[in-house]
């Protein structure tokens, strides 16, 4: 395929990208417009607040300042008037990811990565700064310079990710390929790179299994504290389904949140809070009803919880381990423990840049801290991946396995010896 082609492919897939992620936070908000206000409502207030939240749902911090008006409706002191909300729903920006990796995958199987990679980063970031420039509010305000940087960032990622995973796997003919022989040469060593952060990737799937069954197992347990806080809210049936979509599209924040507290260290919804296996201590807390999920009391009998990422590790560490029989290949002690600290720092990692994402603020005062502790966070799961992974990579090696390998290297000497010699 032309480089050309490759180019304005790769710039229609960063457009489009844009546009549904756009679609997406414009469509209700159209719709709550038409409802609440009639078709003679201020419609120019519509695009900055839809655009700044496509800018908020992709990670860039907001200021909220209310109005006199809101505050005399609403009854709340004039000091909570202007607060920080930095908690996104990841939604959005892991469809963004997802986008862009795929877009990132067929310019790699063109042939010119590197080229769709950077035509599709400056087309986004060009959307990304006609929003940021055209989408402001006065009641939700972003620093210029995320509104641009942090979305342009966010699909950057995904394009690697999508281009680079691609183009080791298949060959790009250039610097990935490379670096693959350059790896390649490092002999019994050559698997820990890959193997690492495929384990990894194994890992931190499994882990967000979890995360997910977690929530699903407490939506049975606690479905009617939500039932009530619905209740209690009083609002209609508009505003029931705009509070179910803000559930729907924080749902992968809530996984993050989910799994902190099966690694131990929990979440915070608060200052001076804490939500863990081991203890939750709460004050007053916002009447949103997905937080009527929150356990009211816990058991130190919960901490047996970690067991959780513990299997997620093992899990990795058994599937790696399988791979590296099967290729015959970092069989000594050395390559295994290396990709098994390998797998434990590339999750721990992600964990921290999950729980960076999925913390901050939520709204005036104490809720400003929010979230899961980011350093413990990612130690927990470092150190829980770590001992499940080197459990199943560092255990001695089992006679089917030995007997598997004294049986390929006898059909190999039979195959050699069969084949004719000039």
């Amino acid at each position: 395929m032309q480089r050309v082609t490759v180019v304005l492919l790769a710039a229609l897939d960063a457009a489009i990208a844009a546009a549904v992620g756009l679609a997406a936070v414009l469509a209700p908000f159209t719709l709550l417009w038409v409802l609440a206000f009639g078709v003679g409502a201020d419609w120019g207030s519509l695009w900055p607040i839809s655009g700044t939240l496509w800018q908020f749902g992709h990670g860039v911090p907001l200021v909220v300042s209310l109005p006199d008006a809101v505050l005399a409706n609403l009854g709340i002191p004039k000091e909570a008037a202007s607060f920080g909300l930095s908690v996104p729903p990841l939604a959005l920006l892991l469809f963004t990811v997802i986008f862009a990796a795929r877009s990132g995958r067929r310019a790699a199987i063109a042939g010119a990565w590197l080229t769709g990679v950077l035509s599709g980063a400056v087309g986004f970031a060009l959307i990304a700064g006609l929003v940021g420039l055209t989408a402001q509010s006065d009641a939700l305000r972003a620093p210029q310079w995320a509104a641009i940087l942090i979305p342009s960032a966010v699909y950057l990622a995904g394009l690697l990710i999508g281009a680079v995973t691609h183009a080791w796997s298949d060959g790009d003919g250039g610097i990935i390929d490379r670096l693959h022989d350059l790896v390649d040469g490092w002999g019994d060593w050559a698997p820990v790179l890959p193997e690492s952060l495929r384990g990894a990737a194994v890992a931190v799937v499994a882990l967000t299994g979890v995360a997910a069954l977690g929530v699903a197992v407490m939506t049975l347990l606690r479905g009617g504290e939500v039932i009530a806080l619905f209740e209690a809210a009083r609002v209609d049936v508009l505003g029931a389904g705009m509070l179910t979509l803000a559930h729907l599209i924080y749902l992968p924040t809530l996984l993050v949140w989910s799994a902190s507290w099966l690694a131990g260290p929990g979440f915070a919804l608060g200052t001076g809070t804490s939500v863990s296996p081991a203890g939750t201590e709460l004050g007053v807390i916002p009447g949103i009803p997905v937080l009527g999920l929150v356990p009211e009391n816990s058991s130190m009998w919960m901490l047996v919880s970690v067991l959780l990422p513990i299997a997620c590790g093992a899990l990795a560490g058994w599937m790696v381990r399988s791979r590296l029989v099967w290729e015959r290949t970092g069989t000594d002690i050395g390559p295994r423990a290396a990709i098994s600290v390998g797998i434990s720092a590339v999750s721990a990692g992600v964990a921290a840049l999950a729980a960076l994402l999925a913390s901050g603020s939520i709204g005036p005062g104490r809720l400003a801290d929010t979230g899961p502790p980011i350093g413990w966070f990612a130690l927990a799961v470092g150190v829980e991946v770590l001992i499940g992974c080197g459990i199943l990579m560092l255990a001695p090696r089992h006679h089917d396995e030995l007997a598997e390998e004294r049986t390929d290297r006898w059909n190999e000497e039979m195959a050699a010896l069969a084949t004719p010699v000039d």
